[in-house]
């Protein structure tokens, strides 16, 4: 695993579920000013149901219309199904196609309309469409510190099931708390089994949190070994299925600011990040 810090910036969670339409052009200036960060990746768009996720229907458009001149950031998209991850993959610009894999069954059929047998066997296809279009396949183990359908789950399964996904030859999984309910506890037990026996698999964080115990799960996955993270400006969006309406992503400049208090360096730009902060919240009204 690699040693030094990543950060996976979020627009594409962030935009998703947005309760009022965000225009195309207004969401290439905010990705421009995103890639202008220093961010390592920018999970910048979906290609899935225009009626399940009608706010991201114009992905295309979006990545056709963003300037990646003379940027380091890479770009990572979400797809459903092979038909999402065969149009992701025509696109030059994308280097990570992500796919959501649910350890929920109730949680997999709701969000991708497909049992997790058939899920797994869709991973496995994407797996050789990344490989065929030179791409990079991230799964999202969703509900992976718990769920809200009575679906067995323990620290111990969510560990089991990484170890399944790594022996089909996934390289990077990030365990997802879909509905904000991870505790240090279970971050650290599923972070140090999981890096302890599959040293050769990247594991991210990508945490829904509340403003009261998002510094406590970063620094429970930290110490544990996790050195990628997802997070959105401003902790906009979350997961639709989370009742508590505190409940977003992970705040980057909460993100940020740990890090810098740790001492741990980062190639953030402070100026350009201040910019995309300020049209976040133009943008996210």
């Amino acid at each position: 695993m690699s040693k030094s810090i990543k950060i996976i910036e979020c627009p594409r969670d962030a935009m998703q579920g947005f309760h009022h339409n965000i225009a195309t052009k207004d969401k290439v200036e905010y990705i421009n000013s995103l890639l202008r960060v220093g961010f390592d990746v920018l999970d910048c768009g979906s290609f899935v149901s225009p009626k399940a996720v009608p706010m991201l229907a114009d992905t295309k458009e979006v990545l056709d219309a963003i300037d990646t001149e003379g940027t380091a950031t890479k770009l990572l998209v979400i797809v459903a199904n092979e038909r999402g991850a065969q149009e992701a993959a025509a696109f030059k610009q994308v280097d990570f196609i992500g796919y959501p894999f649910s350890i929920s069954e109730q949680f997999q059929l709701r969000n991708t309309n497909h049992s997790m047998d058939e899920s797994l066997d869709i991973l496995k296809n994407m797996l050789s469409i990344s490989a065929q279009f030179g791409k990079q396949l991230v799964v999202y183990l969703s509900m992976g510190f718990g769920n809200p359908y009575n679906d067995f789950w323990s620290a111990d399964y969510a560990v089991e099931w990484c170890q399944k996904l790594a022996n089909l030859g996934v390289k990077t999984i990030s365990l997802s708390d879909t509905i904000g309910i991870a505790n240090p506890k279970d971050i650290t037990k599923i972070f140090t089994k999981c890096l302890d026996i599959l040293p050769h698999v990247e594991f991210g964080a990508h945490f829904h949190t509340r403003p009261d115990n998002y510094l406590q799960n970063i620094s429970a996955a930290y110490i544990a070994g996790c050195r990628r993270f997802d997070s959105a400006m401003k902790g906009f969006g979350g997961c639709p299925f989370a009742s508590d309406e505190l409940t977003g992503n992970l705040p980057t400049e909460a993100l940020i600011s740990y890090l810098r208090h740790i001492e741990e360096p980062l190639q953030i730009n402070q100026d350009n990040f201040d910019k995309a902060y300020l049209l976040a919240g133009k943008i996210f009204i």
